[in-house]
């Protein structure tokens, strides 16, 4: 009886161990054994904002989650459910529930790389903001005239486009309108250091009269060395107190840069940015300049030209005056070479 009773001790203990094996080798199934299978090593998954662990279950299994209930016990055992963080994530081939529940509870997003550069307009950089983050663009867009946003950030709705330094900024996806305007503030200062702030002191402007000037001569020209001689002949007349008589300001005016011959309704076009009209910078840029344009402003060539006329042979380069009589030679040739090739508008 004795030994019997043994035999039976010892078959359910080996029961019990086998059960045990097996409710471990479960758990750890569960935990720790690839659950995603994608196509590729990597793919993206975007959690939208306000989206519950509902939806995120639901967007997984579209991505590739192989077991979606040992996902759920492992997310609720790791407290994720109330702690969903939307976003843009790297979700690789092979990961573990483990692995995906920390990434995703932690919020450690793949970043974004927003670019701009060649920007004319708030609503054509609120387009390429809205490309690639979550925000649309009609909410970067609205900023632009929110005056109480705008003062909060000492701008108004003329200055608001200065702050905006052409470059390429890592955000997160889920980065809202106001925390992309609030960032790229930050990096304005951050590009206005001590150093170049002197250097606009040291020629008696603003960062933001740089910003203004700079954006004039960006859309002057696309060559280096004449950025340099333009923003000297602009810097001549404002001493001088004679007004800019900028192309481009009549154009941002007209609301079309294609524009290849100014006539005269566009130069009496009243506006505030119309330096045919009124001496002295326009109240706030014509368009984002580009760093090459602040820095030839900060750095402009000192002569004595107050003049300057496209090449009549278009090649993009220009002739520079001393005096009206040789400047309107110069322009007598661009009206004639516009001319010839129909050019009217």
């Amino acid at each position: 009886m004795v030994k019997k009773r043994w035999l039976v001790i010892i078959s359910v203990f080996a029961l019990l161990c086998v059960a045990g094996g097996g409710i471990a080798y479960s758990l750890y199934d569960a935990v720790f054994m690839a659950n995603v299978k994608t196509a590729s090593r990597q793919t993206l998954l975007y959690i939208p904002t306000g989206s519950d662990f509902e939806q995120v279950c639901r967007l997984l299994v579209s991505h590739g989650l192989q077991d979606e209930a040992s996902f759920r016990w492992v997310a609720g055992r790791m407290n994720y459910p109330g702690r969903v963080k939307p976003g843009r994530y790297g979700l690789a081939d092979r990961t573990s529930n483990i692995e995906l529940v920390r990434m995703l509870r932690s919020g450690r997003q793949l970043p974004v790389k927003v670019t701009f550069n060649h920007i004319r307009t708030g609503a054509q950089l609120a387009g390429v903001a809205a490309a690639a983050l979550e925000t649309d663009s009609a909410s970067v867009a609205r900023l632009f005239a929110d005056s109480v946003f705008l003062n909060s950030l000492h701008l108004t709705p003329h200055t608001a486009l200065s702050i905006f330094i052409p470059n390429t900024y890592e955000l997160l996806w889920n980065t809202s309108a106001e925390e992309f305007w609030r960032r790229m503030n930050r990096e304005y200062q951050r590009f206005w250091n001590a150093e170049r702030t002197k250097k606009a002191e040291d020629i008696g402007f603003t960062p933001l009269q740089v910003t203004v000037l700079a954006s004039i001569i960006e859309e002057e020209t696309n060559l280096h060395d004449e950025k340099l001689l333009i923003a000297g002949v602009y810097m001549n007349r404002l001493k001088r107190n004679i007004p800019l008589q900028a192309c481009p300001t009549a154009k941002y005016v007209a609301g079309d840069f294609t524009l290849a011959r100014i006539l005269k309704k566009h130069t009496e076009a009243p506006s505030p940015y119309n330096t045919y009209l009124h001496t002295g910078l326009p109240p706030g840029p014509i368009c984002v300049p580009s760093i090459a344009s602040i820095d030839a402003v900060l750095h402009y060539t000192r002569h004595d030209y107050l003049y300057f006329c496209a090449k009549a042979d278009f090649s993009g380069k220009h002739h520079f005056s001393r005096t009206l009589e040789q400047h309107n030679r110069y322009a007598q040739e661009y009206q004639r070479a516009l001319n010839r090739l129909n050019i009217y508008r």
